[in-house]
């Protein structure tokens, strides 16, 4: 399979056939007829490709897209995407935002863009618009695109800055959105990450370690942001914090058993050090487990 590296918004132009009017940013609307070349392309910028009719197959991550119908997907510098035609839609629609590092340097965004996890997300966790949030979408990228037309000045930096940070912005209001009309299938996932938790201090850990997020996010398929985030959004805890409170049940549950010592409460659970686990026992509870043991 063919390896495009993609570094910079020349070779992004280049690889779409397109006139580069900024060396740093580029907007691309694409809808006709084409076919595409398999391969896998590595990407030193950030793009976000929104596509409003199933074109070519994307993967990224473990699975690739259910359902790549009006779906923002969006990656990051270091990421590698696998793309492929979709010979059964020949005609595609999209329009690609792209904007290398550089361009954020002192500004606050750049201080920012790693609080948009979304950039982390896999394949299988696109967002999926409505008719009226994608009009939002192309308001915003058409704003970017009308500066990108006009001559380069001393405005031109600032203005385009705002309107990435703005589409950046709505997209994490899209995507709350999104968590909560997908409750059933948020529930379904906390419910099986309750019970394989669950199994998991009463089975596991005593032989694995401590439980971690990345673990159960792989048990659903999930990258492990997008796996918090949904956690969160069904309990209002983060997945780290709902492990945590779940080991802190469990410690004490093995706690109230007279026959173990703290020692062998802090092995079942998975800690190596006793130390580390009366850390965390008194962080969480202001007490020793000897204290509250005695309590």
């Amino acid at each position: 399979m063919k390896v495009i590296n993609i570094d910079s918004i020349q070779a992004f132009n280049d690889y779409h056939g397109v006139e580069t009017l900024h060396p740093l940013v580029s907007v691309i609307n694409f809808e006709g007829e084409a076919a595409v070349n398999t391969a896998k392309i590595h990407f030193g910028i950030y793009v976000l490709f929104l596509k409003e009719t199933k074109g070519c197959k994307l993967s990224y991550g473990r699975t690739p897209y259910d359902f790549d119908e009006m779906t923002v997907t969006s990656f990051a510098p270091g990421q590698t995407v696998i793309v492929e035609d979709n010979p059964d839609v020949p005609y595609k629609k999209v329009i690609a935002l792209a904007f290398h590092p550089d361009f954020l340097k002192r500004t606050p965004l750049g201080q920012q863009i790693g609080n948009y996890n979304f950039f982390n997300y896999s394949s299988n966790e696109a967002l999926h618009l409505s008719s009226r949030e994608i009009e939002t979408y192309r308001n915003v990228v058409s704003m970017i695109e009308s500066e990108l037309d006009h001559n380069i000045d001393k405005y031109t930096h600032k203005v385009i800055v705002s309107n990435i940070q703005l589409l950046l912005d709505y997209c994490l209001r899209f995507y709350d959105r999104q968590f909560v009309t997908r409750e059933l299938i948020n529930h379904s996932v906390v419910l099986k990450f309750e019970q394989q938790l669950n199994a998991y201090l009463d089975k596991i850990s005593e032989r694995e370690g401590l439980p971690t997020v990345q673990y159960f996010a792989d048990k659903c398929c999930l990258t492990s942001s997008y796996f918090s985030e949904l956690v969160k959004a069904e309990t209002g805890l983060s997945a780290k914090v709902y492990i945590n409170e779940k080991l802190l049940s469990k410690a004490k549950e093995l706690l109230s058993l007279e026959n173990l010592s703290i020692q062998q409460v802090s092995s079942r659970l998975g800690f190596k050090y006793v130390q580390h686990f009366t850390r965390f026992f008194k962080t969480q509870t202001n007490l020793s487990p000897k204290e509250w043991r005695l309590s």
